[in-house]
């Protein structure tokens, strides 16, 4: 550079990035014209070579650093709380019997206090369940300890039911409880109990008719063991008349009279019954006849 020469001017920087307002307008150095060439020709050609130059856009400028402190994440919001479940639904009196006791349940807690066969009758107005509930309840019962094989059973009997140890724990529960001992009733007194039995209610002095020996012990006997009770009297003569009692229908193991089995196999056959009667005929003849001639000779 001449010193002759001016300075050029100075301009101000630009942003980085950035192009200056006047950056392809003019040169930073101002250029000497060509030696012969006139002022005007130096400025075309400085205009065309500005023209033939593509034109750049300017980048856009960045966006300012953001230093502000970023603002706290809200607080998630809480979970819906688990809706309860359901409580069951208490069992109702009507479906489990009295005071909300299951059917089965109370059926075999009172009978195990019965002191006689219960009816179902009885058993479904304590409970207050339908009497077809309790009888179904009480064979479903009845069913499941057979199946089981347990040590007692549940039998219908007397017309009702009624908890008894099964036939083949006998040996253990007589000896428990009899030591080996038992009261057996005499054979005056079954057969005494047996003329009741078929031909109730009955006198005292028919039972010694059929028997034909007096049966007035053996019938105090009965009535005292509870195998055979009063019920009323005879119209024509006033005579007690004696029936038997539900305790005879359970040590018999019948659920009613009906069961009793029939006489006809073991009734004597008519032949035999009147060859007695004809044997007893010529007897009481024979009879008669020694005590005439006796008497004739005496």
């Amino acid at each position: 550079m001449n010193a002759d020469q001016p300075r050029p001017s100075r301009r101000t920087l630009g942003l980085p990035g950035q192009a200056r307002p006047d950056e392809w307008q003019e040169s930073a150095y101002a250029t000497e014209p060509a030696h012969g060439a006139p002022d005007g020709a130096d400025d075309a050609a400085a205009a065309g070579e500005a023209a033939e130059q593509p034109h750049i856009p300017a980048p856009a400028a960045e966006p300012a650093a953001d230093t502000s402190e970023p603002e706290p994440m809200p607080d998630p919001a809480p979970l819906p709380a688990p809706e309860p479940e359901p409580e069951p639904e208490p069992e109702r009196p009507e479906e489990s019997g009295a005071r909300g006791v299951p059917l089965r349940a109370a059926l075999e807690a009172i009978l195990m206090v019965v002191d006689e066969p219960a009816t179902e009758a009885h058993l479904a107005a304590v409970l207050e369940r339908p009497r077809a509930a309790v009888a179904a309840a009480l064979r479903e019962l009845a069913a499941e300890y057979t199946a089981q094989g347990r040590g007692f059973d549940l039998r219908h009997v007397a017309g009702g039911w009624r908890f008894y140890t099964r036939a083949d724990c006998a040996p253990a529960v007589d000896r428990f409880v009899l030591d080996g001992q038992q009261a057996r009733l005499t054979q005056a007194a079954l057969e005494t109990l047996a003329v009741v039995a078929y031909r109730q209610p009955v006198s005292r002095s028919r039972v010694s008719a059929v028997r034909g020996v007096n049966c007035d012990g053996v019938m105090r006997t009965l009535v005292q063991r509870g195998l055979v009770e009063e019920t009323g009297s005879e119209p024509e003569t006033g005579a007690i008349l004696y029936r038997t009692t539900n305790y005879f229908l359970e040590r018999t193991g019948l659920r009613g009279l009906d069961e009793l089995p029939e006489l006809a196999p073991f009734l004597p056959e008519v032949d035999d019954v009147e060859a007695e009667s004809l044997e007893g005929t010529m007897i009481a003849e024979a009879v008669a006849a020694a005590r005439a001639a006796d008497g004739e000779n005496a």
